[in-house]
């Protein structure tokens, strides 16, 4: 049995670190990708392997990015709270999600026993309102820090405060999603932000069932929308660019260029629009079905 693990870093910008974060990964799983961001200060690597290789190989990545990565002195665009910032395992068939809970359930309990307290999110959280990634981001680390001290916040494995190095990480077992990414042709925050809110689930009349969404400034001289579609394989992109050109046109801004961040199952693709490419798109690398046939 092969799962995904799909880890966030906190760096994007030292590639010394990340190559020492790489290395830190071992033989028993395979490096499928790895996505960098300078204005985000983020990697993202895609790393696939048996259950048992990918526990071990996550724990050692934990263990490494506590040592490179400094979270008190971290500054970057996307939100996040911890060296390792999110660790989800990913099933590609329904019969392997059992067995990638059991794994992140213990990928959890080792980062935990490493000194840095994990939560867990999505269908692994303990109640509603621990579902969403962006519930334990909000206000950053600092603001972490105050919740853990306070007792409002409890750790579902390691200890009651932030690692000093590495704050926290989050933990959860998942489907595929699709991390897409849509620049603008300017530098409108302000309409990066209205069509993040517009789009985003519960954000209103246009909103996506199922779609994350922020707007951020890129140093290009760019505003992006930086968006997280939760089932992708039901949830075509094409849709998404759709919702999100109608909300841009609302604010006098037009969609100018695409980014995926890893990898897409292959329905995510359906139907998308030939006149958006997503930059630097393979689809034998960066289509899960056929990256899995050719690793």
């Amino acid at each position: 049995m092969s799962l995904l693990a799909v880890p966030n870093l906190s760096e994007g910008r030292d590639f010394a670190v990340l190559d020492r974060l790489r290395d830190s990964l071992g033989t028993e799983v395979e490096l499928l990708d790895v996505h960098t961001d300078l204005d985000h200060n983020r990697a993202v690597f895609t790393v696939a392997g048996s259950p048992a290789g990918l526990e071990r190989s996550m724990l050692a990545l934990a263990g490494a990015a506590a040592v490179e990565i400094e979270m008190p002195e971290w500054v970057g665009q996307h939100p996040a709270i911890g060296a390792l910032d999110v660790c989800p395992v990913v099933w590609t068939t329904g019969r392997d999600r059992g067995p990638a809970e059991a794994c992140a359930r213990s990928i959890a309990t080792g980062i935990g026993e490493l000194g840095i307290p994990v939560f867990l999110y999505g269908d692994l959280a303990g109640d509603l309102e621990r579902r969403e990634r962006a519930w334990f981001r909000s206000g950053g680390l600092d603001r972490l820090w105050e919740r853990m001290v306070s007792g409002e916040l409890a750790p579902d494995c390691g200890p009651d405060r932030p690692h000093p190095k590495a704050g926290a990480t989050l933990v959860t077992a998942r489907p595929p999603l699709a991390a897409f990414n849509l620049e603008l042709d300017s530098d409108d925050l302000d309409a990066a932000k209205t069509i993040a809110a517009g789009i985003r689930e519960g954000g209103g009349p246009n909103a996506v069932p199922g779609v994350r969404a922020i707007g951020l400034e890129l140093s290009t001289g760019r505003a992006q929308v930086s968006l997280n579609v939760h089932d992708p394989a039901s949830l075509p992109l094409a849709r998404v660019v759709a919702v999100a050109r109608e909300l841009a046109a609302g604010t006098g801004a037009t969609i100018a260029a695409a980014e995926l961040v890893g990898l897409v199952p292959e329905k995510a693709l359906d139907g998308y629009p030939d006149d958006l490419p997503i930059r630097d798109f393979d689809p034998e690398l960066r289509v899960i079905e056929r990256r899995l046939r050719t690793s």
